[in-house]
């Protein structure tokens, strides 16, 4: 019996295999082993950034195949490919750094064109590394087929000395070295500790942050984004998965942009918010709302940010990891309290048809420790704040979370690149009280938006990290702690104000009140603004140059195309 000789079936599919038409395209999916029953089957893409690139990545492909499994037991026809990933970790503090947020846009596009490009029914994704997790779940929300994200889970921390560890303390430590509160030996000791197993980072830095976001929208199965990678259920998950993908497109279940929606984007940002998440989130929550045709901008996350307390003690800020928060009963946890707080609408759908005020009604309540109940917050308000005013009139965003003081002032000490400011602080060529300005690092003038843990480490180890403010309109690192500012809008390509600074400018920045500005009269800037003309740039090509022609502001999630559009499902040609 052919493929054509089956019933008729809405999928994307058929399309491209039912028919006599259809029959060179069956020949090449027969060369691949598939069969009759087969090529009948709804055609279910699982895609995963496996490869050697980053530990993040390391488990990702056993993970895929237990999908494929899960697909199989369903009734689908499982059809496995890759996708890229750029390691923030080995990337950070030179100029590969510029290939990180790229990838994002890379990963998202390239999902694009193997699901529309195969027609496939539905899709599982796998993610690890920061970058990897916003990618595919912003090419599921794009293609808008039924879709399951898993992620692929956090390394567990390391022990050194008495005490967790984690990447950030081998970065900190380089600068503790040049300060001499740390010898080379011990350095080497700990680089040799801080990771120990594979996965993502272990604290709430973007990979952990994003995990909890992809529970929040509903995109992942209740109870994986806290599981650690190396944990023995997670097989039985990813299986779970490929099962659940394939009922979601049986029963007509919520497609993803039946769960991205405000509501739901406002509880992504409440989980952020209260574990004192990555400020990374803040590009990445507008970008996967742009791909669900919703305009969701940084002045939207900070309205939630500023209602929402923050309830649990996550480093980099506060003292626990992912596997922490594992053991007390994950990400379901954080939404119980929220919902107890008041800071969740509980009416939005999850891909296991609970609405997620039920899974938080069922979940454990907070220990107290890694995460608190709503009635006796850390702090009354978010561990992420949004600060505008005249300086960064579209905002810029400061991790608070573990900060002992909210108000800073000082002279601006300005760069025009991350390396320039790199080489002053490794020689200790700064004061206490400066803000260190790093500029033309923002998605144009980078491009590419490059982090900075490299330079925020070196600070915070060289035991300056609230003794000096870095503002800068590139991004930050999740594992970044201190008085760090970034994102800062409009950036400096554009001619923000942040272009117009000059050494010794008196800057402020209060995130009590959400406000940083530079103490000038408007006048004085106007006549700067005139005089500004635009710093040269060399010749790019390739990559960088296509992504600095048409990436967007920061505000609104430095993306590449102008938003969602339907795809048709097209009907098979005649048999």
């Amino acid at each position: 019996m052919s493929a054509a000789a089956g019933p008729r079936r809405p999928w994307r599919s058929r399309g491209a295999i039912d028919g006599i038409d259809r029959t060179p395209h069956r020949a090449f999916l027969r060369a691949m082993g598939l069969s009759d029953e087969d090529l009948a089957r709804p055609m279910v893409g699982v895609v995963s950034t496996h490869g050697e690139t980053t530990p993040c990545s390391l488990t990702l492909g056993p993970q895929a195949a237990e999908a494929k499994s899960g697909v199989r037991e369903a009734g689908g026809t499982p059809r496995e490919f890759t996708t890229i990933s750029v390691s923030d970790g080995i990337s950070m503090n030179h100029l590969g750094m510029r290939f990180s947020l790229i990838s994002r846009e890379l990963i998202a596009d390239s999902i694009e064109a193997v699901m529309r490009g195969h027609a496939y029914d539905a899709l599982v994704g796998f993610g690890g590394c920061d970058k990897t997790l916003p990618g595919i779940m912003m090419g599921m929300i794009r293609c808008n087929a039924p879709s399951v994200f898993v992620y692929g889970g956090s390394a567990l921390p390391g022990r050194w000395r008495g005490r967790d560890v984690t990447a950030l303390d081998s970065y900190e430590g380089v600068g503790a070295v040049m300060t001499g509160r740390m010898t080379r030996a011990e350095l080497d000791e700990l680089e040799r500790a801080c990771l120990p197993t594979s996965g993502s980072c272990a604290g709430q830095f973007t990979a952990n942050t994003m995990a909890m976001v992809s529970e929040a929208l509903g995109l992942a199965p209740v109870g994986s984004a806290m599981l650690p990678a190396v944990d023995a259920q997670r097989p039985a998950v990813a299986r779970a998965a490929g099962r659940a993908v394939m009922r979601i497109l049986e029963e007509g279940g919520p497609q993803p942009r039946d769960l991205v929606t405000r509501k739901s984007l406002e509880n992504a940002c409440a989980v952020v918010a209260a574990t004192g998440g990555s400020t990374n989130a803040g590009l990445h929550l507008p970008a996967l709302a742009h791909e669900a045709g919703i305009r969701f901008t940084l002045d939207d996350v900070a309205d939630v940010f500023r209602r929402t307390p923050l309830l649990a003690d996550l480093k980099p800020g506060g003292r626990f990891v992912a596997r922490d928060v594992h053991a007390i009963g994950g990400v379901s946890v954080v939404l119980r309290a929220l919902l107890e707080a008041g800071c969740l609408h509980a009416e939005c759908p999850t891909i296991d048809g609970r609405t997620i005020g039920e899974v938080a009604r069922a979940a454990a309540a907070p220990d107290g420790e890694v995460v608190r109940a709503a009635a006796n917050p850390i702090s009354p308000t978010g561990g992420v704040v949004v600060l505008k005013g005249s300086l960064c009139p579209d905002g810029a965003l400061l991790k608070v979370a573990g900060l002992t003081s909210l108000i800073f002032e000082g002279p601006a000490r300005v760069f025009e690149s991350e390396e320039e400011a790199v080489a002053v602080v490794r020689a200790r060529g700064y004061a206490a009280g400066s803000v260190l300005v790093v500029r033309n690092e923002g998605p144009k003038g980078g491009p590419g938006m490059r982090e900075m843990l490299g330079l925020t480490a070196l600070i915070y180890g060289q035991g300056m990290g609230e003794q000096v403010a870095l503002l800068t309109d590139g991004r930050f690192s999740g594992a970044t702690r201190g008085m760090c500012i970034g994102y800062a809008g409009p950036a400096a390509a554009a001619g923000g104000p942040i272009a117009l600074l000059r050494d010794g400018d008196p800057i402020r920045s209060d995130a009590a009140t959400g406000r940083i500005d530079v103490l000038l009269p408007e006048a004085e800037l106007a006549v700067r603004r005139t005089a500004w003309q635009g710093r040269p740039r060399e010749r790019l090509a390739g990559l960088l140059e296509k992504y600095a022609a048409g990436v967007g502001p920061a505000h609104l999630g430095a993306v590449t195309h102008s938003g969602a559009v339907d795809w048709p499902v097209e009907p098979p040609p005649e048999a």
